[in-house]
Order: structure tokens, then C-alpha cells, then sequence
């Protein structure tokens, strides 16, 4: 199975194309990290953004949030063959990448970029990552994982060079079930990340606190 790639700035155009992305944080010039954040379904790049407020040493980071059309990605569960989330989904992957080339273009390079999203934004940034293997600062997926109706290891191939991989999940989310998660963790090892997961025992669909102390600790150990 050959993976779709985004390879430059305008490889794809779809629903997502038309709606430029958000930014808070540092000067993109004067930051030390950038961070890209990605929206949940039926959520906004404003709402993923006010995370960035939970965030150590903002101040240091900046932060790019790309907006989905109708605050939605792709149209069906991940877990649906790729075709019907189409053409949302490689629109999504457009628009992280677009994301992060911004912050390349802008002096800020790939080692020291982290690639956040929840729930359907952790798919899409679990995707992003597996297709497009770099050294990148870390990928946190909080509740998702990577994006299709059967996970074909083997299919997914290059080095994400240790990057971190982080992917928190409950054991019991409705959208997100666990053997995905474990399929992510094997797709991520398998291209060579540093894989951490964690699995929350009863915890809903949401954030909590060890994940944000974990995205944190990840931070300070990449900034001066």
C-alpha cells in the first residue's frame, strides 16, 4: 500500500486550503521551540490553542494552530477506510505540513518543533508524523492514533530518528480503542521514534495532568 505524502506547500488543495492557520506565543524570530497544535473534531485552532496557557515557558515558544473547514477534519471515524475521509484527510495533512514549514521558513528548525493534537488532531498528528518521518522535536498524541481502517506496518517506512512519541489514552475512551493504540505505539517503534504510551485507567476522553507534565518536561528539555 503506497502512503500518500505531501512534499510541498501546495501538493494538495482541499476543504482545509482556504483557511489560514493561528498563532500566539513568542515571535516565530525569537523563539527557541515552535509547537504545532491541532484541533479536535468540533473544536477550533482557538480552543486548541488555550492548552498553550498550561504550557511552561510559553514565553519561549511559538505556537501555530491549522483550522479545519467546518471544525472538522475528516468526515467519518479514523478507524474508516482512508478513501471515505477523503478529501479532508490529506487536506489535514496539508495543512500540518504547511505548518510546519512555516516554522522552518522561519529559522525555527524540525528537531526543535513538537507536533500536538487531541483526538481526531492526535490522529491527524500521528498520521502526519508516520508518513512524513524527520527528526522533529516530539509528537504528542493525546487520545488517537495513527489513521485508517487496518494498520499495515510495514507500509509506513523511514527513521524518525528517536523523536519522541508520546501517545496517553483511557482504557476505556469511546472514540479511541485501545488495540489502536497499541497499533500506533508498534507503527511509531518500527520508524525508529522513542515510543512512550500511557494508558489512563478509567479517564474519559479529555487531557489530564500527567500528560500536560510530560509535554512539559519534554520542553525543558529542549530549551536553554
Amino acid at each position: 500500500m503506497d502512503l500518500f505524502q505531501i512534499t510541498s506547500t501546495d501538493t494538495f488543495q482541499g476543504p482545509h486550503q482556504s483557511l489560514p492557520p493561528l498563532e500566539t506565543g513568542a515571535l516565530s524570530s525569537e523563539a527557541q521551540l515552535g509547537m504545532v497544535m491541532i484541533h479536535g473534531r468540533g473544536a477550533s485552532a482557538q480552543s486548541i490553542l488555550s492548552l498553550s496557557g498550561e504550557i511552561d515557558a510559553r514565553d519561549k515558544i511559538t505556537f501555530i494552530a491549522p483550522r479545519a473547514q467546518g471544525h472538522t477534519w475528516y468526515p467519518y471515524s479514523f478507524l474508516a477506510p482512508t478513501q471515505k475521509n477523503q478529501p479532508g484527510l490529506n487536506s489535514g495533512l496539508q495543512a500540518v505540513y504547511n505548518a510546519v514549514h512555516q516554522l522552518v521558513e522561519s529559522g525555527i528548525p524540525k528537531d526543535k518543533i513538537i507536533i500536538l493534537g487531541f483526538s481526531q488532531g492526535a490522529c491527524l498528528a500521528s498520521e502526519f508524523a508516520a508518513r512524513h518521518p524527520a527528526k522533529y522535536g516530539g509528537i504528542i498524541a493525546l487520545s488517537g492514533g495513527v489513521i485508517g481502517e487496518k494498520v499495515e506496518v510495514e507500509s509506513y517506512s523511514g527513521d524518525l530518528k528517536q523523536t519522541p512519541y508520546f501517545v496517553g489514552c483511557s482504557d476505556i475512551d469511546p472514540h479511541i480503542p485501545l488495540e489502536r493504540v497499541e497499533e500506533s505505539a508498534r507503527v511509531f517503534e518500527h520508524l525508529n521514534a522513542k515510543v512512550e504510551k500511557r494508558i489512563y485507567p478509567g479517564m474519559g476522553h479529555t487531557v489530564n495532568e500527567d500528560e500536560i507534565a510530560f509535554l512539559n518536561d519534554l520542553i525543558h528539555s529542549m530549551i536553554d
